[in-house]
């Protein structure tokens, strides 16, 4: 689960922030470096480019943060430009390759959204990592924004610069990979219980 939500920064602080404050700007930064690595990390892969990400994120934060409301916890503001910040970074890394953001997937058959069928086993979400690695950068970036970060389609459509149905494309395609390999998974897990009892 993302840990922006559960950062909580006194109000006083962000007020020090927006008026310039060095300190309180610091502050922020400690508070959130760790978790914007982390999404950013999600998205790139590439640890040097997630630490680059992280950087131009507090700038835009430090930039912007006059504008800040309160009319969302910092730590979704945060976390939103986190998100552009890698998505625009994906963006340009598809478009130099002229990768298209629908991915090479016409084989496949969408699967209901609403039901598709991946294991709930708590042991799968330790492979979950590997899994999602294995995914195209455009459905793993999806994936991760609907099920941990709780983005709507909606407002990942707008984030890509896309339709709500190519999200829900998206998200039942990633989910027709990544079944069968957590099912390997289970399998293995199943198999090393069994031979564990046959000692």
């Amino acid at each position: 689960m993302s840990k922006f939500a559960d950062i909580q920064i006194d109000r006083a602080i962000v007020r020090r922030a927006q008026r310039g404050d060095v300190r309180a700007h610091e502050i922020i930064y400690r508070a959130f470096a760790t978790p914007v690595y982390s999404i950013c990390l999600r998205f790139t892969r590439v640890p040097a480019h997630a630490e680059d990400l992280v950087q131009e994120t507090f700038i835009e934060v430090m930039r912007s943060i006059a504008k800040f409301r309160g009319e969302a916890k910092l730590g979704s503001w945060i976390r939103r430009i986190a998100v552009s910040k890698a998505l625009m970074f994906l963006r340009s890394a598809w478009t130099s390759r002229s990768q298209s953001l629908a991915d090479d997937w016409d084989d496949l058959t969408p699967g209901d959204n609403a039901s598709h069928g991946i294991s709930k086993h708590p042991d799968d979400a330790l492979d979950l990592d590997a899994a999602l690695a294995n995914l195209p950068s455009v459905s793993r970036t999806v994936v991760w924004l609907h099920d941990v970060e709780g983005f709507t389609h909606k407002e990942i459509a707008t984030l890509m610069g896309k339709t709500e149905s190519f999200s829900k494309s998206q998200l039942s395609r990633a989910y027709q990979r990544l079944k069968p390999m957590l099912d390997v998974h289970e399998k293995e897990i199943s198999a090393g219980g069994a031979t564990a009892r046959s000692y």
